[in-house]
């Protein structure tokens, strides 16, 4: 005969279920609650502190006391040295020169005459990252596309862990490989005069972006309906027309979003383009001439900067652009790919 189970035993089990359940979900409310918390408490202290760039404040510690004179020997009858000047660059005559030349042609943060334009390294960053893009770009989407339709089972196999182990090296390492190695190869082979410039450091920049690119095409691709394949190769299409005309097109919208991703993973990098472009502030359109971008401008400076100091506000100020870059690059993508990408290739209503 079969033993029922009590009553009681099934309910306690229940309850038991449900009061798992509940301090899961209480649990990932908590976890997203203090994300977006931390989330929200760097953005206040950025934007806190890329705002002296329009309100200075004094740089504590800065100055002697007016009171105290400093003297050699102990001989008080001594030439006092004279009293300690301040170097308040953030001084409101100055915090307002600095301000007015943010927009400036020229980087010379530590000079006579401080100058902080940041159009030199807007457009260095964009320099470099646009060749990053046109060589890790395409190679990122055939690459995709070739694993997913045309490479046998163990090529698909072999490809795909190389191409993704490739996203797991740290980017110091990628730049010291450009800086030791791509760098002198470059120059031997186009003989022009900077080692160190854009295109090596879009080149080693192309590296890091290509395998962000190849995973999320490769998903877009695999997700288009088999219907779709089988449809052209039954209506006497080629297998490399039906990739290119119907599987391409179809995956889009995801392309588009790898892409994205891809270029603002170039924007934001910092070691490979610290390491390889050769750090020097020019306003220039030459890909071979060194170039220096936001990034890196944050890296190499903000550890030797005064705290306080208008190039400390400034310094934040570019990491502030930095982040309406990104996201304009993340609204772009939102609004481009589903408001439009979506309803032309998924047949929605306008």
């Amino acid at each position: 005969m079969r033993q029922r189970s009590a009553p009681g035993a099934a309910g306690f089990s229940t309850k038991r279920l449900r009061l798992g359940e509940a301090v899961i979900e209480k649990s990932i409310m908590l976890v997203s609650f203090v994300s977006l918390a931390v989330i929200a408490l760097i953005c206040i202290f950025v934007f806190r502190e890329a705002a002296g760039v329009f309100a200075p404040r004094a740089v504590a510690g800065v100055a002697a006391p007016a009171q105290e004179m400093e003297t050699y020997g102990d001989d008080p009858a001594d030439t006092p040295l004279e009293s300690a000047t301040p170097l308040n660059r953030g001084s409101e005559s100055q915090a307002h020169d600095g301000a007015a030349s943010l927009l400036g042609l020229e980087w010379q943060p530590v000079s006579q005459q401080p100058r902080y334009g940041i159009l030199p390294l807007l457009i260095g960053s964009f320099k470099v990252a646009l060749i990053a893009m046109l060589i890790g770009g395409p190679l990122g989407v055939l690459a995709a596309l070739f694993t997913t339709t045309f490479a046998a089972g163990w090529v698909r196999e072999t490809v795909k862990p190389v191409i993704e182990i490739l996203a797991g090296f740290p980017s110091v390492v990628i730049g010291f490989f450009a800086l030791i190695v791509l760098a002198s190869i470059m120059q031997n082979l186009f003989g022009y005069q900077y080692r160190l410039n854009a295109l090596v450091g879009g080149v080693a920049l192309s590296l890091a972006v290509i395998p962000t690119i190849f995973t999320l095409t490769e998903d877009a691709l695999q997700s288009v309906p088999r219907s779709y394949v089988e449809a052209s190769l039954a209506l006497g299409a080629q297998k490399w027309e039906t990739a290119i005309l119907v599987v391409l097109p179809a995956a889009t919208p995801g392309i588009f979003a790898a892409v994205l991703l891809g270029l603002g993973r170039a924007i934001g990098e910092t070691m490979i383009v610290l390491m390889a472009t050769g750090n020097a502030a020019l306003l220039s359109m030459n890909p071979i001439e060194p170039v220096r971008t936001m990034s890196a401008t944050i890296g190499a400076e903000m550890a030797e900067v005064v705290f306080g100091d208008f190039h400390y506000s400034a310094l934040f100020f570019i990491g502030v652009v930095l982040f309406a870059v990104s996201f304009a690059i993340n609204v772009i993508a939102e609004t481009f790919v589903r408001g439009l990408l979506m309803r032309r290739f998924r047949g929605a209503s306008a």
